[in-house]
């Protein structure tokens, strides 16, 4: 069988910096459906299209094409006791922009000096160029109820 519209495909990845460089690597094989559902990256998505259980991929990101370029505007700096009490260095803590509450952002945690905390709302990879490089694991077609339960469930790739 072949990576097609409407399969639900299981890889197995790794995501490098421009250099080389490990800069994350799943636990846990990732599942999705595929056929632009928007689940995966664009490109790896088309690199995937047509593969077979087994082959491998590698795929080059621009940071925009990716996480986005930085934006030093979704770094914030809060009062403590403003945020949770057990707040540490590398905690995640959901935020919402000002102009649009239903807009949840996942802001991490970079300082915490005095009474203040330093917050950046970037996604940890964004403003670099990556690689994605992986392996087919599985391929099955999903039939109708299982397209519709997975677009319901909002399940994300990468």
């Amino acid at each position: 069988m072949l990576v097609t519209k409407n399969c639900i495909v299981t890889v197995d990845y790794h995501i490098n910096d421009s250099e080389g460089k490990l800069l994350h690597e799943e636990t846990e094989p990732l599942m999705y459906l595929h056929g632009d559902y928007g689940q995966l990256f664009k490109a790896v998505e088309d690199a995937l299209e047509g593969k077979k259980i087994g082959e491998t991929f590698t795929v080059a990101l621009s940071a925009n094409e990716a996480f986005g370029a930085y934006d030093s505007e979704l770094v914030v700096t809060e009062n403590i006791s403003e945020l949770p009490e057990d707040l540490t260095i590398g905690m995640e803590i959901d935020g919402y922009m000002e102009d649009d509450c239903d807009d949840v952002i996942i802001y991490t945690v970079k300082e915490i000096k005095g009474k203040k905390a330093t917050l950046d709302g970037n996604h940890p990879l964004a403003g670099m160029d990556l690689v994605f490089e992986g392996t087919v694991l599985d391929i099955h077609e999903a039939d109708e109820k299982t397209i519709k339960e997975v677009l319901e469930n909002n399940h994300h790739g990468i």
